[in-house]
């Protein structure tokens, strides 16, 4: 429908009512959205944002707490589901989504269906402005890496051809939702931005915690930050770093490799969640080098 004015001139009613900006982030793990992007999601959905999280697993294979005996993989997986569920409560997402991938194993998932399912998830949410890791998966985390190929894939798969709808190339039906649902038509996504973090960033980060290593088919990976010249978006986020401290602190069962923050200050608490930097791999709406500070930029 168009509203029409008296003189005659037709204006669409998106304009007069402009939706809402809406934001996805697909991750790897549990407490990579309090850890690696909780700074820029507690912001964003504090502004309104309506922001949904994709995660690929349920961090089934990382730590248990400490002392007392493994519970398994599977209750593992259930419990660190559950504190996933409660971070994204205190970070105000909308909808959180598992795709239920093996943790330790996203990299042998087949490409095609993995970002089929991502594919079927932005068709259905349809983000302005998609988050994920860079290509070097932050420390070379080799299911960091895979989340970054399969959703820069589904990025592309998403858009699809102008008349296509339903099911994304390669995507499985239960991808598309519950049995009934429409079919969800392709969405072109208008800002991807990876996960770039600098030397200072790295620095404090690690002083906090430990050093990140992978060790991968015999080769120790260390994260390698980005240099500041190929930062293209700093996004101000010291306003929420309590937020960020609330989600962390959900996440339990991974507290005792988090054990040196309770004893953090505020001004450190702040300098570790206060900022994030991001690496803007393509953009529909802006450009050039300008540095951002918005995630939004050209889009509002």
């Amino acid at each position: 429908m168009e509203a029409r004015p008296a003189l005659g001139v037709t204006i669409p009613c998106c304009l007069l009512m402009p939706e809402p900006l809406r934001l996805m982030a697909v991750l790897a793990h549990p407490d990579d959205e309090s850890l690696g992007f909780g700074g820029t999601l507690a912001r964003y959905t504090a502004e309104g944002v309506e922001t949904t999280l994709v995660t690929a697993t349920r961090g089934e294979r990382g730590r248990h707490g400490v002392g007392g005996e493994h519970p398994g993989p599977e209750a593992l997986g259930a419990i660190r589901e559950g504190e996933l569920r409660a971070a994204a409560r205190e970070l105000g997402l909308r909808e959180v989504h598992l795709l239920g991938y093996r943790d330790q194993e996203l990299d042998r998932a087949d490409p095609r269906v993995a970002t089929g399912r991502i594919a079927a998830h932005l068709r259905r949410a349809r983000p302005h402005v998609v988050l994920t890791f860079g290509p070097d998966g932050a420390y070379g985390h080799p299911d960091h890496v895979a989340i970054c190929q399969f959703t820069t894939a589904a990025v592309l798969a998403a858009a699809g051809s102008a008349g296509e709808r339903g099911r994304p190339p390669g995507a499985p039906d239960a991808a598309l939702g519950e049995p009934g649902d429409a079919a969800p038509a392709p969405h072109q996504v208008a800002k991807l931005y990876y996960m770039a973090w600098g030397a200072a960033k790295w620095a404090a980060y690690q002083a906090a915690f430990k050093t990140l290593v992978s060790r991968v088919d015999g080769t120790v990976r260390q994260a390698t930050p980005w240099p500041d010249w190929a930062i293209t978006t700093r996004i101000d986020t010291r306003a929420h770093w309590p937020t960020v401290w609330r989600a962390v602190q959900c996440h339990g069962t991974q507290l005792a490799s988090y054990e040196r923050l309770g004893a953090l200050g505020h001004e450190h608490h702040a300098s570790l969640w206060g900022s994030q930097e991001f690496y803007r791999a393509f953009s529909l709406v802006n450009g050039g080098r300008e540095p951002e500070t918005d995630l939004f930029a050209g889009l509002r």
